[in-house]
């Protein structure tokens, strides 16, 4: 099979010669940018200074020639904005404090301070407070919370404390869009993935808004979640204006694009932790599901594509809520938190909804154990969660910095012989 047929299938529930396997398609199942230069290095590809998508995750780009030393089958289409407002292009050198130079857009602006840490600033303005910070050992930029004073706040008006949280997709992004895909259709045989994140209903990276010069309402996770029980109807404000948004921009991206897409991702909010959910059933089913509803409705009437959520840990007692709401795909699959075993997944979920990641554990097994361990282990996953399809195999979330490179190739070629007889 070629790469588009073998994910094709996957997503249709059909047998494949093997799994279909990513690296680099969405800002989940990336890699950070001192462990891809690790791992060209690795695999023997020429040395190059990685170009960071992401400045918060600090996930590099992917290479053609990495996709191809992986066999890797699908590629995404991305936007060039970032979470700290600035765009991925003309790349300038930018050296991490532990000394590896990458490249970032030229209007990423970062200052050292006093202390040691590094600032950034929205969208390259280094005349307003930062928004990430980044320590003198760290190897990502983690949000700066900036909130008003939510004591001294008298009106709680959802649209327009949020009103420049997001917008609708601009003709330059569209028109590049449109580039990409069809470029990749006609000249690759990758199946496409789009990403359009800012569909994120209260996406927790997003809650902060690193990217606004001066974010208004709630910017803190715990008061956020207070928020959620106390003032419902100012979140639902909020959520309904974000929906609005992202079915504008959805109808434009098919517009540009097309069923070129196999799959659409525009949810990446997380739902639980190590042990189980964070929020209760019933607060997403009145908060969050409705919107999830409105938007997979959308997509499945008037497209071909396949409905992607990334939520991380536990969320097996959410799952039948998520396929309720229309999500085609779950992602990243954390086989590590509680209840997440590939064996109960498959048997309760797999007719229902097709995983993606799921490779070994990535908090035990990938980083602490032996390539041999590491492919035993992602070959049982694979096998199992490949059975009548369903599967698109991958590490679980983002590779990060310090998984042993040779971990990470076992991983993925334990995926890929699943269904090879070896």
């Amino acid at each position: 099979m070629i790469s588009r047929e073998r994910v094709k299938n996957a997503l249709n529930h059909k047998a494949t010669d093997r799994p279909p396997i990513d690296l680099g398609a969405t800002a989940c199942s990336g890699i950070h940018a001192i462990e891809l230069k690790n791992l060209r290095k690795y695999l023997g590809l020429k040395d190059i200074d990685p170009r960071v998508i992401d400045p918060m995750m600090f996930i590099a780009e992917v290479d053609e020639d990495l996709r191809q030393a992986l066999g890797i089958d699908v590629v995404g289409l991305f936007t060039k904005g970032t979470l700290l407002g600035y765009r991925n292009e003309n790349y300038k050198p930018w050296t991490l404090p532990e000394g590896t130079r990458v490249m970032m857009g030229e209007n990423f602006q970062a200052r050292l301070g006093d202390n040691g840490n590094y600032y950034a600033y929205p969208q390259g303005d280094t005349s307003v407070p930062p928004s990430g910070r980044m320590t003198p050992t760290g190897i990502y930029f983690d949000n700066i919370i900036r909130q008003e004073d939510l004591s001294k706040k008298v009106i709680w008006d959802g649209r327009a404390d949020y009103s420049d949280q997001y917008s609708v997709l601009s003709d330059e992004d569209l028109k590049d869009l449109e580039n990409q895909a069809d470029y990749l259709y006609k000249n690759t045989d990758y199946a496409l993935v789009g990403n359009y994140w800012n569909g994120g209903i209260g996406d927790n990276l997003h809650l902060p808004g690193p990217w606004l010069k001066h974010p208004r309402g709630v910017r803190d996770l715990t008061d956020w979640m207070i928020t959620m029980m106390d003032h419902p109807e100012y979140i639902k404000e909020f959520f309904q204006m974000q929906m609005e948004i992202t079915l504008k921009s959805l109808k434009l991206y098919y517009e540009a694009v097309g069923n070129k897409l196999e799959v659409m991702i525009h949810s990446g909010t997380d739902f639980a932790h190590q042990n189980g959910l964070s929020i209760s059933i019933d607060t997403y089913r009145e908060l969050f599901k409705p919107y999830h509803r409105q938007v997979n409705d959308w997509i499945h009437k008037n497209t071909e594509w396949k409905t992607f959520m990334h939520t991380c840990g536990s969320i097996v007692a959410l799952l039948p809520d998520i396929i309720d709401a229309g999500f085609d795909i779950v992602n990243p699959v954390q086989v590590s938190a509680k209840g997440m075993d590939a064996k109960i997944l498959k048997s309760s979920f797999g007719d229902k909804i097709i995983f993606w990641g799921g490779g070994c554990d990535p908090q035990h097994t990938l980083p602490n154990g032996t390539p041999e361990e590491v492919y035993a282990e992602a070959k049982k996953n694979a096998q199992i969660f490949s059975q009548n399809g369903g599967f698109i195999g991958g590490n679980v979330h983002n590779l990060q910095y310090g998984v042993p490179v040779e971990n990470f190739v076992a991983q993925m070629n334990g995926i890929k012989d699943a269904m090879a007889g070896k």
